[in-house]
């Protein structure tokens, strides 16, 4: 099995669509979408190496130093499965964009570290 760790993503045009929603429907659809999360969660339990969290801001470091920055990543997730395709499978008709203001879910394997004994 390998690990493979999924990017939330979402633009600001898609929260600024949520933002719109009168305050009774976010709500509305805030607990709809906590609810389906969940049941993903259990459906995909036995996969869920670490169900991850969303993320806050984001602070840039490089030569130069520590600097405010922004993207458009709001959550990760790290799951196990044979084959890339099939960790990518579980998150189809997720509660990320079905139901939430994300526009999308990136996939990607971990890679052992270079010189690493895994």
């Amino acid at each position: 099995m390998k690990n493979f760790m999924a990017a939330f993503i979402g633009n600001m045009d898609s929260i600024k669509k949520w933002d719109a929603l009168d305050e009774k429907t976010r709500k509305q659809r805030e607990q709809e979408g906590i609810a389906a999360w969940h049941s993903w969660g259990e459906k995909n339990q036995k996969a869920i190496v670490q169900m991850g969290a969303p993320l806050g801001k984001t602070k840039l470091v490089n030569e130069k130093g520590v600097a405010d920055t922004k993207n458009e990543l709001t959550a990760f997730t790290v799951v196990q499965a044979e084959t890339h395709e099939a960790a990518a499978k579980m998150f189809l008709n997720h509660p990320h964009f079905t139901i939430f203001p994300g526009d999308r879910i990136e996939v990607m394997e971990c890679l052992p570290l270079p010189g690493s004994q895994d």
